[in-house]
């Protein structure tokens, strides 16, 4: 015998039945059909126009919501959507096109950190991509990045920005004559100062406006022009020097209370010959782990090069660790935060040297990772030599050529009895022996580079994420 009713009509109770409600959506796109959940929708944002039509209470199977857009770049952003990367064959296509659907459907920040994203920065892989030009005639003096890959260059009074896709491009002039100090803080604001100009400003690069005026109020009363400019996200750190270069200082500034000044450090006048007494920071580096400013500064004179480099913690307002230097000065001095070194390279020997921030105790703590030998050398080798770090990797520039060192974490033990740096030329052939490289920065996955006399800025990226 049948069960009741099977095949048959349903018996009508005077109820309407309601439908079990869907997770999938369906949603035609300039004609193609796609089918999706729900919970995909809605990893676009609550702004996003494909967020309100999963959340929509009117959607139903029978009116299916058209949107008249590319079908082709909609099946990439939807794939971006699913998996939080863009697919393989998305390579195909214009980054600009993906940008410009990207705004409309309102995930752009969903493909920004999908293209640009720090965390696929590799080193190792890095090749010379393509060139950035700039206007003018004159050649780049400091490179400022955002940690999502837009670019700020000085050169000459001008600052030139890219946005981080590296395709759009805007231009300011500035009041100063040529700007030595660049920091980044968002991409639409960056500080900036000069040797030779007085005060920091705070410049709007939108709309190619001064913002605000900083001046430190020395002791003389005269102008004060900065050395230096670093900053941790929250706040703005600068070196002054005064007019009559006889004090200096380093201010810290609140950048979420409008640049209030929150502390002074590092005030130092000269007096008599005492001219090592108030050297100015020409480098300032946070270091988040150890919660200190790194503040270094040289000079030279009859002796030779001579500097030092300072570690000050701010709530205490004093150093937490000094050293001069006097044989083999650095030419330029970087912090690692991942490996909890400060890195240096010698301005006679062009070689490089760290320094464990665990084992600063010491009366030696600098440990060369190259020919220590050439340090007592005077053919200044390192003079004009650039070392940053990014991540836990160390990049060095001797006149053309980048070398890269890397820690070795095979068990094996260095010479200083703990740890092992190991150095790799980058690029291809081709790249090497051109001009002096000038600035090293470093933007989303992407480093920047600079060279002497070039008006123009390189990318290097990796060959496989390359876009």
């Amino acid at each position: 015998m049948s069960p009741p009713f099977e095949g048959g009509n349903q018996i009508n109770t005077g109820f309407i039945q309601k439908k079990p409600e869907t997770n999938i959506i369906s949603i035609n796109v300039g004609g193609q059909l796609f089918q999706t959940t729900k919970q995909t929708l809605a990893l676009s944002g609550s702004n996003s126009i494909l967020s309100k039509i999963s959340s929509s209470s009117v959607y139903n199977e029978v009116t299916i919501p058209f949107i008249d857009r590319d079908p082709e770049i909609f099946s990439i952003l939807l794939s971006l959507l699913r998996t939080g990367n863009l697919p393989s064959k998305a390579k195909v296509y214009d980054l600009q096109d993906l940008i410009f659907e990207a705004k409309f459907y309102g995930i752009e920040s969903l493909l920004v950190n999908s293209v640009s994203n720090p965390s696929q920065f590799e080193g190792f892989n890095l090749e010379k991509s393509f060139l950035l030009p700039l206007n003018g005639r004159d050649s780049v003096s400091v490179i400022s990045t955002t940690p999502y890959g837009s670019i700020h260059v000085a050169h000459g009074s001008k600052i030139t920005s890219f946005d981080w896709s590296l395709n759009r491009k805007s231009t300011i002039l500035t009041e100063f004559l040529a700007i030595d100090s660049l920091v980044a803080i968002d991409s639409s604001l960056a500080a900036a100062g000069a040797t030779d100009f007085s005060g920091l400003q705070i410049l709007d690069l939108k709309n190619g406006v001064v913002k605000e005026r900083v001046v430190w109020e020395n002791q003389t009363r005269s102008s004060s022009t900065v050395q230096a400019i670093g900053t941790n996200g929250a706040h703005l750190f600068t070196s002054f020097e005064s007019g009559r270069r006889n004090s200096s200082s380093i201010m810290v500034f609140d950048i979420n209370e409008g640049f209030k000044p929150v502390t002074e450090i590092g005030q130092h006048e000269i007096y008599g010959a005492e001219i090592d007494s108030g050297i100015p920071a020409t480098k300032l580096k946070w270091v988040d782990s150890f919660n200190v400013l790194m503040a270094s500064g040289s000079h030279g004179g009859p002796s030779g090069i001579t500097g030092n480099v300072k570690l000050w913690d701010l709530r205490s307002r004093k150093i937490y660790w000094d050293f001069n230097e006097k044989v083999d000065c650095f030419a330029d001095v970087t912090v690692c935060d991942d490996l909890g070194c400060i890195f240096k390279v010698g301005v006679n020997s062009g070689e490089v040297y760290f320094a464990d921030m665990r084992k600063l105790s010491g009366e030696k703590p600098w440990v060369c990772i190259g020919d220590e030998r050439k340090g007592f050398g005077k053919k200044k080798e390192g003079l004009g030599c650039k070392i940053e770090s990014h991540g836990n990797q160390v990049f060095c520039s001797k006149n053309g050529d980048i070398e890269l060192w890397s820690e070795v974490v095979l068990g094996t033990k260095g010479d200083d009895g703990d740890r092992l740096f190991r150095r790799n030329l980058m690029g291809r052939m081709k790249d090497m022996g051109k001009n002096r490289v000038t600035q090293i920065g470093f933007g989303g996955n992407k480093m920047i580079v600079s060279r002497k006399d070039e008006q123009c800025v390189e990318v290097w990226q990796s060959s496989v994420r390359g876009f």
